[in-house]
């Protein structure tokens, strides 16, 4: 994924399916200078992390 799509999910108000290593995560926060998004997993958002966006998958 590339962080301008990255950026579009983050701020729609529709829940997008996107993976991270094969788990299914939230886009919390994207930076788009660096690449970088912010996201947790649906089952424990409170384990944040940030991550390349080019390792994030849409389904």
């Amino acid at each position: 994924m590339d962080a301008q799509r990255a950026q579009e999910i983050a701020s729609s108000p529709v829940m997008a399916n996107v993976s991270f290593n094969g788990a299914k995560v939230y886009i919390e926060h994207v930076d788009q200078e660096v690449g970088k998004a912010t996201v947790h997993t649906l089952h424990q958002p409170e384990n944040k992390q940030s991550v390349s966006v080019d390792h994030l998958t849409e389904q």
